[in-house]
């Protein structure tokens, strides 16, 4: 699964005119603590992928690792209701097991936001289809190839 996984990524990359920047870390990014540690970034450079569902459809939001995301900011930013998405759920829809779902290469497209503090940050290095995989990019590419629309999602502290 995560080999052909990782191979979507980098197709959907290449397809999207971004270089082929994906790593591998053996010791793995399942958390946004792991990644950065991992590839020795700050943790808010780990762009993460949440996933929420609005009815069939996903939601997914790359936010920075830094942040908690506000599932009622999100669904003020849709213009839909969401709830916290299972598992089992978001491996079939997106293609992506949770740990390693990437901001490119799904099944389905989903609904996308990127978190605005993202915005102030480069590079930045999200999940490329494993919990062992990330890809280097910039926040300005992620708008770019995801069509994703910057949103202030994070909890308040």
């Amino acid at each position: 699964m995560s080999g052909s996984s990782v191979e979507r990524v980098r197709a959907a990359l290449l397809a999207a005119g971004h270089p082929d920047t994906i790593a591998a870390f053996p010791e793995g990014t399942r958390s946004a603590a792991d990644a950065a540690a991992a590839v020795g970034c700050d943790v808010a450079q780990i762009a993460k992928s949440i996933v929420f569902r609005a009815g069939a459809r996903a939601v997914l939001v790359i936010a920075s690792g830094a942040n908690r995301v506000d599932m009622a900011k999100v669904a003020a930013a849709i213009g839909q209701p969401v709830k916290r998405a299972e598992g089992g759920w978001v491996r079939d829809t997106t293609g992506f097991a949770i740990g390693g779902v990437s901001p490119v290469g799904h099944i389905a497209p989903p609904i996308m936001l990127l978190d605005a503090d993202l915005l102030a940050l480069d590079p930045v290095w999200a999940a490329a289809g494993s919990p062992q995989h990330v890809f280097r990019t910039s926040p300005a590419e992620l708008l770019r190839i995801t069509g994703a629309r910057p949103a202030e999602v994070k909890e308040d502290t």
